[in-house]
């Protein structure tokens, strides 16, 4: 079953031209003139129940706004939307009822109430049976460390263990889509990988669909299978992560501890990326070269101590889109 359909889905906002001072202010009152800008521009998207997709763009690329509308926060300007079946700015309780959302900066859970009471509360309005209830609480308490804040209010909470508890909110009702607008944002890297695993289980174990927007792009790496990136309210790039590293992950780097400072003659594709001392980086064009070939040239010139490959990381491919453009879907892959 699809998940998320989008078909022209466009979002404008009105933003009123106002003069500065008084005379302006009183311009503005009698005779209102507004500019229009568009965060989101004709976005096709299909999502089947059970993906994994990170949603990815520059701050102002239309993340957010996509997310509000996908859930039902805001109605679009121009488009359609089914979100499950459903449209979900007019049937909001039927959504509401199948999906969970989680908004990095901003809480769900009552402020001082202790976890166990919110999330009791939230057992209640979602109608979940208490067996599953139970079962689902336990899985999270194990899977999120919960035991020890579980009757914390949330105002005397870290900001990691307020984010676990979000994500529990989130999960207690076992939604068939979750969309998490930046949740891991500020946390440290233990508490990551925390949320991140817990993520994983409930998609692997429930087929839960998620929807991931996220500036830290190792949220995207380890829980998306398949990235959608879009620039000024549209989308340039809808596939596979995979076929996206293939196809502008273009250069890798060889790190070499060697013997001397002797500088290698290098075969052709491969150039000195750095060289400090001992410390040896080259960097290489995997279309003209691979890593054994090219330690096969440089053996006989020099002695290797250690080595070690780095791939191309997500990070530094999505750096080149925004930096060097993106040819159009169609020609990427």
């Amino acid at each position: 079953m699809v998940a998320i359909e989008t078909h022209q889905l466009t979002k404008q906002f009105r933003i009123p031209q106002k003069a500065p001072g008084v005379i302006g202010s009183l311009k503005q009152l009698i005779a209102p003139r507004y500019s229009s800008k568009t965060a989101v521009q004709q976005l096709d998207l299909r999502i089947e129940e059970g993906e994994s997709v990170g949603f990815i763009g520059v701050n102002g690329a239309g993340k957010s706004t996509t997310v509000k509308m996908l859930t039902g926060i805001l109605y679009p300007t121009g488009g359609t939307i089914s979100v499950l079946g459903n449209h979900p700015y007019t049937r909001r309780s039927t959504t509401a009822a199948q999906i969970g959302v989680v908004f990095g900066q901003r809480s769900q859970l009552w402020w001082d109430l202790p976890l166990a009471d919110s999330l009791e509360m939230m057992q209640r309005m979602y109608a979940v049976p208490r067996p599953v209830y139970r079962e689902t609480l336990a899985l999270l308490e194990r899977q999120l460390d919960l035991t020890e804040i579980i009757n914390t209010p949330i105002r005397a909470m870290s900001l990691g263990q307020k984010m676990r508890s979000e994500l529990a909110a989130l999960l207690i009702h076992r939604p068939r889509i979750a969309f998490l607008d930046e949740p891991t944002i500020g946390l440290d890297i233990v508490a990551k990988e925390r949320l991140r695993e817990s993520i994983k289980i409930f998609n692997a174990t429930f087929e839960m669909t998620v929807f991931l927007t996220s500036h830290d792009l190792g949220d995207i790496g380890n829980l998306c299978d398949r990235i959608i990136i879009v620039d000024a309210g549209s989308k340039i790039y809808d596939g596979p992560l995979a076929e996206l590293t293939a196809a502008l992950g273009r250069y890798r780097h060889v790190h070499l501890q060697v013997a001397s400072q002797h500088v290698p003659h290098l075969p052709p594709g491969a150039e000195i990326s750095s060289h400090s001392g001992r410390d040896l980086v080259i960097r290489f064009d995997r279309g003209q070269l691979s890593a054994s070939r090219l330690l096969e040239a440089l053996l006989p010139q020099i002695e290797i101590e250690d080595f070690s490959l780095e791939e191309p990381s997500l990070e530094r491919i999505v750096r080149q889109i925004y930096t060097s453009g993106l040819e159009p879907v169609s020609e990427l892959v």
